[in-house]
């Protein structure tokens, strides 16, 4: 296994630390902020170590690639993009603090996809439709490091897909300026040019997800370890078990723990330092 450290400042103290407790064979840099620690085992110590010293890490099979892969499906709220949508909308309507505490509730798995979208759209009631093109200009903003994510993904022929919790408005025009290959998300009913508080058509939360990323990867005729998946919140959680590698970004608890690696400290291209 290698292991790969990454941090915003990373000392050669507490580098040489880890590879001890690793029984590295040696240190090789990948970038200014990722290092390779060659052949290390795991070490109980290394996990709180890195904690402390707020690096991440992770034991990647020797010889993975991206090349590996065929798939890469991104959560967008909190992942993809750098704000929760749903609550900037909410913001335009001065219900905001309602709508977020609803949405931190739901990221934490305290209250149940479905039921918590229903609730956060239905205090939207009345919000002319121009407001959610105003959120878009205006609040969207990518996560650091996504544009060389989507980059290196799509230089190395990986489809890349957005499965958001979140609305086709924000998701089709993220396609489009990305050059996704698919998006999907709920549908927000709009009449007489204002929001009716309803969400059209079948829900796609926790479960939805996860079928959305299993169809797209049948189609690709991949298996499941050719997949992987990336998210932050409770609500990613059976997406990223429907992958071969599951990547909690910047996530809650309850994801870190059941991902295949976590990653808390750098921007979303330092997925690709896992995989050269």
């Amino acid at each position: 296994m290698n292991l790969i450290i990454q941090g915003l400042d990373i000392e050669n103290n507490h580098l040489r630390a880890i590879a001890k407790l690793a029984q590295a064979s040696h240190i090789e840099r990948v970038t200014g902020q990722a290092f390779r620690l060659a052949n290390a085992s795991p070490h109980p110590d290394i996990p709180e170590y890195c904690a402390e010293v707020q690096l991440d890490f992770a034991f990647v099979p020797i010889g993975t690639k991206l090349t590996n892969f065929g798939l890469i499906a991104m959560d967008m709220d909190s992942t993809l993009i750098a704000i929760e949508s749903i609550d900037e909308i909410a913001g335009m309507h001065n219900v905001k603090p309602q709508v977020a505490e609803i949405t931190q509730s739901t990221m934490r798995g305290e209250i149940d996809f479905a039921e918590s979208l229903i609730r956060r759209t239905a205090l939207l009631e009345g919000l002319p439709q121009e407001a959610l093109q105003k959120v878009y200009d205006e609040k969207v903003r990518l996560n650091p490091g996504a544009q060389k994510l989507l980059q290196c993904t799509q230089a190395a022929d990986l489809k890349t897909m957005v499965i958001s919790g979140g609305f086709t408005f924000f998701t089709d025009r993220i396609k489009a300026e990305l050059g996704l290959d698919y998006a999907f998300a709920n549908t927000l009913e709009i009449k007489d040019r204002k929001l009716t508080g309803q969400v059209l058509g079948k829900i796609i939360g926790a479960e939805g997800k996860a079928e959305v990323l299993r169809r797209i990867r049948d189609e690709l005729g991949l298996k499941r370890e050719q997949v992987i998946a990336i998210g932050d919140g409770a609500n990613d959680l059976k997406m990223l078990e429907s992958a071969g590698i599951g990547i909690a970004y910047h996530a809650k608890p309850i994801l870190q723990e059941k991902s295949t690696y976590s990653i808390s400290f750098v921007g979303l291209d330092g997925i690709i330092n896992l995989f050269e």
